[in-house]
């Protein structure tokens, strides 16, 4: 676990801490390896106000987000575009299924010996969801 201390000077009351204090937090959290919670104690934070500079800094790169950082709050212009989504076709092997389903039930002394085609496992599996019941 790697934590690195960035002191700021302390002070009574509220704290308000400089954007580039927060910049500097936010990059030492996205290293490798860093514990947020970590990080946040060496230095005297509360873990959920340092995950917050986190987030607004990811949201900030997803594009276009209004985020909050202290009482300011800024947009800023999405660095690409918004993701699309991409129609998919999927195929089905018409091909004859080899074999089916055989299942055996037994219910104290009565057995039950079904056999299914494979190419209907679906049907299948909801009949017998029906029938375990």
């Amino acid at each position: 676990m790697d934590t690195t201390v960035i002191l700021s000077r302390p002070s009574r009351g509220r704290r308000r801490h400089t954007d580039e204090f927060k910049a500097q937090m936010v990059a030492a959290c996205l290293r490798p390896g860093v514990s947020i919670a970590g990080l946040a104690l060496a230095n005297g934070l509360n873990t959920n106000l340092l995950r917050s500079w986190v987030k607004a800094h990811r949201d900030r790169q997803a594009g276009g987000v209004p985020v909050r950082l202290g009482k300011e709050e800024r947009t800023e212009p999405a660095h690409c575009s918004p993701p699309t989504l991409v129609p998919v076709t999927l195929q089905t092997d018409d091909a004859p299924s080899c074999g089916g389903i055989q299942i055996e039930i037994r219910r104290q002394e009565t057995v039950f010996q079904i056999t299914w085609p494979a190419s209907e496992a679906a049907v299948c599996a909801q009949w017998l969801r029906e029938v375990l019941r």
